[in-house]
C-alpha cells in the first residue's frame, strides 16, 4: 500500500536566508500516528503548514493521498485535517454551527448524522447548543478537533494538541487521539510533551534546524538509543566510594543506600559485570537489583547533543 503522504527533499528558505526546512524526505503510512519532536524553531510547525499548503516551499515536492499539494491542491486539501496551535474560534457561535459552518466550506452536503459521530466520539454532543466562550480550555480544543474532522480528512494533523491542558485533560485527549486512529486516520501531530510521543506513536521523528534527523518506530527508537540506569541497593550504607567505584563511574546515593551505574543499550560491553564483580570483591552487601529504561526526553537530549 502506497503512503497517505510522500515527502521528497522538500525545502523552505525565507529571503532573509533563513532555511527553515533543509531537503527533507519522509513517508506516513496509511493509519499511522507520527509524531514530530523538537526544539522551538525546528521546523515543526513550518512542516505542517507547508502540507497543509499554508507555507509555500522552495524546493521538492509533498503528495497527499497521490495528489500533488501544488498542482492539485483542490483535491489533496479535502484529504487534510488541521488543528492548529492556537485557538480560534467564533465566541458566541454553537458549538454545532462551528462544526457544520467548517464543513461547508469544503463543499460538503450538510450530514448531521456523521457531525453528531463526531462531537459524540469527543464528548461534545451534550455541549452541541453551547456557545464556544462557554467552554472550557479542553472543550475548545475539542471542537478544534471536530471542526477539522467535518469534512472526513484521511490525514489529521494536530500541531501541540495538548498545549495549556491538564493533565487529565491531556490523558483524555490521547484516548480521542487513539479512537480517531482505530477509525483510520492518519494522524501527525507536534509536541513538547515527550511522554505524550512515548505512549502515543508508532514512529517517532526528531528535527532539529530544519532537518530531519531521524525516523523511527517508538519501540525500536528506545531500544536502540536509550540507556538504562542500574540501582544497587545496599543492606547497609556505604560511607563512601571506593577507588574502584569511582573509577567505573558509579554514583552514591546521600544516604549511602543506593549505587547508581548508567550504562549504554548499544554497547558490546556494559560494565555491568565487572560492576558486580567489584561489589563481590569488596565485600558490599547487596539487597536487591533494578534497572530503569531511560526517558524518551533523554534519548531526545543524547540525539540533538550527537548532531549539534
Amino acid at each position: 500500500m502506497p503512503p497517505i503522504i510522500e515527502i521528497e527533499h522538500v525545502t523552505k528558505q525565507y529571503d532573509s536566508g533563513t532555511r527553515a526546512l533543509d531537503d527533507i524526505s519522509l513517508d506516513i503510512r496509511d493509519g499511522e500516528i507520527l509524531a514530530l519532536l523538537g526544539p522551538n524553531g525546528a521546523g515543526k510547525t513550518t512542516l505542517i503548514s507547508t502540507i497543509c499548503g499554508q507555507v509555500r516551499m522552495t524546493g521538492g515536492r509533498v503528495l497527499v493521498g497521490g495528489h500533488d499539494i501544488r498542482t492539485d491542491w483542490r483535491a489533496a486539501r479535502k484529504l487534510i485535517g488541521l488543528v492548529p496551535q492556537e485557538i480560534s474560534l467564533e465566541p458566541f457561535e454553537k458549538v454545532i454551527d462551528c462544526v457544520r459552518f467548517t464543513r461547508g466550506l469544503y463543499g460538503m452536503p450538510p450530514d448531521d448524522a456523521y457531525l453528531e459521530q463526531v462531537l459524540r466520539s469527543l464528548a461534545l454532543w451534550d455541549k452541541r447548543d453551547a456557545r464556544t466562550r462557554e467552554l472550557s480550555g479542553g472543550m475548545k480544543r475539542r471542537v478544534m478537533i471536530a471542526k477539522a474532522l467535518a469534512h472526513r480528512p484521511r490525514v489529521l494533523f494536530l500541531d501541540e494538541p495538548t498545549a495549556g491542558v491538564d493533565v487529565a485533560l491531556r490523558r483524555e485527549m490521547w484516548d480521542v487521539v487513539r479512537d480517531l486512529r482505530n477509525q483510520g486516520v492518519t494522524i501527525i501531530l507536534t509536541t513538547h510533551y515527550l511522554e505524550e510521543a512515548e505512549e502515543m506513536a508508532d514512529r517517532i521523528g526528531v528535527i532539529r534546524k530544519g532537518r530531519l534527523l531521524l525516523v523511527e518506530p517508538t519501540e525500536k527508537l528506545m531500544g536502540e538509543f536509550g540507556r538504562k540506569r542500574l540501582t544497587v541497593q545496599l543492606s547497609t550504607p556505604l560511607p563512601a566510594l571506593t577507588p574502584e567505584l569511582q573509577e567505573l563511574g558509579v554514583a552514591l546515593s546521600p544516604d549511602g543506600m543506593e549505587l547508581g551505574f548508567d550504562y549504554d543499550t548499544r554497547a558490546e560491553r556494559t560494565g555491568i559485570a565487572r560492576l558486580l564483580g567489584e561489589i563481590v570483591a569488596l565485600g558490599i552487601p547487596v539487597r536487591d537489583l533494578a534497572t530503569k529504561q531511560s526517558s524518551l526526553e533523554e534519548v531526545f537530549i543524547s540525539l540533538v547533543e550527537e548532531t549539534a
